[in-house]
């Protein structure tokens, strides 16, 4: 008899459905990580990296997120000026030849609204690792219009760092070039199947 009653009261209790976590890869045609640093004060000089990949967990339901793993080609950097390239690639900056990738990762991150908030993890260049916290804007969710459909979040991520946390001190006592370097990134990330 109470086991029949228990049967009756879980039947009655609502069912709550947790979605999986699916995995999403940064589509490295459509994913843009871009800087910009202060150069003597005049102006700010743009840098772009032009090989990235990356993947994470999501779920659309919770906005849980989890084992976000990015990875940057440090050689691959362009400011768009041949002698400006070597000199950030030598050991005054980014000192590819010894430090060849910039990586990212976290294990989660929290939503503000449906469409905003933070993802908080680790980064490294020059084989230092600090915190930093990523601002993620939504843009959109859904089924890619042509090709291969496949789901896709389009994301839009900020974050400010001081270059001297991690090591890279070329310039920045005598303010030649800044320690505050301002990142933007732009990509599609496709759900995985």
């Amino acid at each position: 008899m109470r086991i029949q009653i228990a049967s009756t009261l879980l039947s009655l209790l609502p069912v709550v459905a947790h979605a999986e976590m699916a995995r999403y890869e940064l589509d490295p045609a459509h994913t843009t990580v871009f800087f910009t640093v202060d150069h003597i004060g005049y102006a700010k000089t743009l840098g772009i990296f032009g090989s990235v990949n990356g993947t994470f967990d999501y779920d659309m339901e919770t906005k849980e997120l989890g084992n976000v793993e990015v990875s940057i080609a440090a050689e691959s950097v362009d400011t768009f000026h041949d002698a400006r390239n070597e000199h950030v690639r030598n050991g005054d900056f980014l000192d590819v030849a010894n430090h060849p990738m910039i990586t990212f990762t976290a294990e989660g991150g929290m939503p503000e609204t449906d469409t905003t908030g933070t993802v908080e993890g680790d980064l490294t260049i020059l084989g230092t690792t600090q915190p930093v916290t990523l601002n993620v804007t939504l843009n959109k969710a859904e089924a890619y219009p042509f090709g291969h459909k496949r789901f896709v979040l389009g994301i839009s991520l900020d974050a400010s760092i001081q270059r001297s946390d991690f090591g890279m001190m070329y310039a920045v006592e005598n303010g030649l070039v800044g320690d505050t370097v301002d990142i933007r990134i732009e990509t599609e990330a496709m759900k995985m199947d």
